[in-house]
């Protein structure tokens, strides 16, 4: 998906164009190789949808008009899930901001230029970076470079895989319920059978 570096400045640059055209609260990210994340938060509901559809295929044309090509760039829709604005919003955000660091392209993860935690030391910080509803700590950079919790990492990939909402248990059984995700939040797979009497 990123061939060389004005890869990755041309798909920032879509996120500014992007919101322009469908306002969007972008709060991290990290872009890698061969995939991104990012933490949004919308400002009403069907934001996200209309927000990413517009930025998807932007970077698709741009894409193919670049290296004269055509087909399948994404492998299937993207995957988004709810996370509740506490101490589990700083956990998602941790985990993103510290990705390239897990996968071991860089010793710092600030010092990789396709991150939002890069740009959290600038004075002031850039606009396409928007401020979060929790207030990160003031070493921040320092706890994103410290190992997380493999629990953390495990319950973070869970909601990316199954969409299930991220958050306390009261919250995230509500919110299921709210957006019609109760099916996240069951074991995948057929229900147990139980033994004959």
């Amino acid at each position: 998906m990123f061939h060389k570096p004005e890869d990755f400045d041309a798909f920032l640059q879509l996120f500014v164009d992007a919101g322009e055209r469908h306002p969007m609260r972008i709060l991290g990210w990290c872009l890698m190789p061969n995939h991104f994340h990012l933490v949004l938060r919308p400002y009403e509901d069907g934001d996200l949808g209309r927000w990413m559809q517009w930025f998807s295929t932007a970077h698709v044309r741009r894409y193919h008009s670049h290296y004269h090509s055509s087909g399948h760039i994404w492998q299937g829709r993207f995957k988004a899930f709810p996370i509740q604005a506490d101490e589990h919003l700083l956990t998602v955000l941790r985990y993103v901001e510290r990705n390239a660091l897990r996968a071991g392209l860089v010793e710092r993860a600030e010092d990789w230029r396709w991150t939002s935690l890069a740009l959290r030391s600038l004075k002031p910080v850039p606009t396409i970076l928007s401020p979060s509803p929790v207030k990160l700590p003031g070493n921040w950079t320092a706890i994103v470079n410290r190992a997380q919790r493999a629990a953390e990492e495990k319950a973070v990939r869970h909601s990316v895989q199954r969409g299930t909402p991220f958050g306390g248990e009261r919250w995230t059984s509500a919110t299921a319920a709210r957006l019609n995700l109760e099916s996240s939040l069951r074991p995948r797979g057929r229900p147990r059978k139980l033994p004959e009497k």
